[in-house]
């Protein structure tokens, strides 16, 4: 097993996934070290050290930073937020990557339409991302992730905590939204970073099935032991009350964006939303349901909503 470590950006986790805090526990615990890329020194960096991580504090955007930390790097975990500097920061780390000599780049993306029309913004800028890698010839392997549990969990303890429902812009009850746990595809990132080199640019589709709003509301009202309902608000509700919270402009108008397109997809489309075969590819095991999630999650759920 190579002793060269991993470089792991995004490492000490937010409120989007922590998809870069939880590769590092997997492949620390696989035996691999880290050197944890992370935006300031914090308390979750003092979490990774104890972990056995080796962080470098930096920023994407910059090139110097980078570049020092890709020092003797051949494999790495590339994760931004949903906001701005995205181009940047890909930018950056591929140049960053291709000089130091990269030999694979796992990048966490996001579940993109064939060609470069996409639904968002956003996710416009992540296919721009995934060119930006591939041609760099860096080794880049994309995982096309959905929308997370831990998003859906975030919006709807908001409204469940001041109304008592789930309030979302995501169409009737029979619509469904295609959904995955962060930790599993970090999962599959890890496995990817510990397994047998794969082609340049491929990309690897991460979904754990559609869940519909009514399934969604009867999973909550498992864990809380309570009915749970379900109202739609407009996207105009939605993005006040996000932006009165503090999510930043971009996330907020990719958020819009991708929730209208959810909600028009025709049937036809969301017939389509089934598990990926790649997690029992590459970790032999299922990915978590929705009901899994928020069972493993239960007490921050239960606590949340009796305020």
């Amino acid at each position: 097993m190579s002793a060269t470590p991993v470089l792991v950006t995004a490492a000490a986790g937010g409120l989007q996934g922590s998809t870069g805090f939880h590769v590092t526990r997997f492949l620390l615990g696989k035996g691999r070290p880290v050197r944890a890329f992370v935006h300031r020194l914090d308390d979750r960096s003092d979490r990774l050290r104890a972990l056995g991580a080796e962080v470098v504090e930096g920023d994407l955007r910059d090139f110097r930073t980078v570049a020092d930390a890709m020092n003797g790097i051949r494999q790495a975990y590339f994760a931004y937020p949903v906001q701005e500097g995205l181009l940047d920061a890909a930018a950056t780390f591929a140049a960053a990557g291709r000089s130091a000599g990269l030999e694979q780049l796992v990048n966490l993306s996001q579940w993109l339409q064939p060609g470069g029309e996409q639904p968002t913004p956003h996710q416009t800028r992540h296919w721009l991302t995934e060119q930006i890698f591939d041609w760099a010839d860096v080794g880049a392997v994309h995982l096309d992730a959905t929308v997370f549990y831990e998003n859906l969990c975030t919006w709807a303890l908001g409204s469940l905590t001041q109304s008592g429902v789930i309030a979302l812009p995501w169409g009737p009850d029979s619509s469904a939204v295609p959904l995955v746990s962060a930790q599993d595809v970090a999962r599959v990132a890890a496995a990817v970073l510990t397994g047998p080199r794969l082609p340049s640019g491929t990309v690897i589709r991460l979904m754990a099935g559609g869940v519909t709003n009514e399934e969604i509301t009867e999973a909550f009202g498992q864990i809380l032991g309570r009915s749970v309902s379900y109202v739609e608000i407009s996207d105009k509700e939605w993005a006040e009350a996000a932006s009165a919270i503090g999510v930043n402009a971009v996330a907020v108008e990719h958020l819009t964006h991708l929730w209208r397109f959810l909600r028009t997809v025709p049937p036809e489309y969301q017939a389509f939303y089934h598990t990926s075969d790649a997690f029992q590819e590459f970790t032999g095991q299922p990915p978590q349901s929705l009901l899994q999630y928020l069972q493993e999650h239960k007490d921050l759920f239960v606590a949340a909503a009796a305020h």
